[in-house]
């Protein structure tokens, strides 16, 4: 049996910044792609942080559920879907990951859709900045099980001592009226490093027993050059690589689901039989979990 993704979808177009509208339309879209009903979703998880006026109640992913279309019809004999919301900032995809495949392995569901996405609070602008390093998006996994070695293989996870070398909050105590727009973002001088050491701990746990060459690398984005720096670590070829777009910044929790959709668009995963996602951010913390591609038809 394996936990495979049956369909992505993806949200940045800029008449809108809103995280809520971004990730009900890459939620909407995963379901056009797979050809399914809003109805065969037994569960949405959304690993979001940076949210829309800093909500904080109701959790984002009824929003984005409501959003998307999905659950919404309440008579005795419809389908329910349960939505929640699960932050642990850039690693939130591949704990959500865990969970679902916990879930998809009971038959209690035929899928499990994960949606993540970050935006500016003021929901004004969609560029990250030196200020608020994330770029606006919504990015979605559709994940189904199935027969056979296709899918994620165990997800191995870290964090490590001291300090969390990046922190984000609300300072309530200087903010006044307008909290709801702004966010506080701060990183310590060597965050980079610090994320960096975890997410190779985790990499190296989850290629432990894996002997094939063919494999990419989809990585957190806390810079453009972090995915390479994590392939050197490993000893995996850069040119292996697959990144999100990253003209507007970092996309944070949703980079991962980014990165995969646009490389299966592009077709540049053609050739590799497995590719590696490694998660990390703040803590600092780490996950990671090496996918086994299925064979093209």
């Amino acid at each position: 049996m394996g936990i495979r993704i049956r369909a992505t979808g993806t949200s940045r177009s800029a008449d809108t910044h809103s995280v809520v509208e971004h990730s009900g339309r890459a939620a909407r879209q995963c379901l056009e792609q797979a050809g399914i009903r809003a109805d065969q979703v037994g569960v949405l998880i959304n690993t979001g942080i940076f949210r829309d006026s800093n909500t904080v109640e109701p959790a984002v992913s009824a929003l984005i559920q409501k959003s998307a279309g999905i659950g919404l019809d309440y008579t005795r004999d419809d389908a329910r879907t349960f939505s929640f919301d699960l932050m642990n900032g850039a690693v939130g995809v591949v704990n959500a990951v865990q969970v679902a495949g916990s879930i998809l392995s009971t038959g209690s569901t035929e899928h499990v859709l994960i949606v993540a996405g970050d935006t500016h609070p003021s929901m004004t602008k969609s560029s990250a900045d030196a200020e608020f390093p994330y770029a606006t998006s919504g990015a979605a996994l559709l994940l189904e099980k199935v027969d056979g070695p296709e899918g994620f293989g165990p997800v191995h996870t870290a964090t490590s001592p001291g300090t969390p070398a990046g922190v984000a909050y609300v300072d309530t105590a200087t903010m006044g009226t307008v909290g709801r727009s702004l966010m506080t973002v701060e990183r310590e001088p060597d965050f980079e490093d610090r994320i960096l050491l975890a997410a190779t701990e985790v990499a190296q746990a989850a290629l432990a027993d894996f002997d094939g060459a063919f494999v990419a690398l989809i990585a957190s984005t806390p810079s453009p050059q972090f995915p390479k720096r994590l392939a050197d670590a490993l000893g995996i070829d850069q040119d292996a690589v697959r990144v999100p777009d990253l003209s507007e910044g970092d996309p944070h929790t949703a980079a991962l689901p980014l990165a995969y959709a646009r490389a299966i668009a592009e077709g540049t995963l053609v050739g590799y039989t497995h590719v590696l996602f490694v998660a990390a951010g703040a803590g600092p913390s780490a996950a990671a979990t090496l996918y086994q591609l299925g064979t093209p038809a």
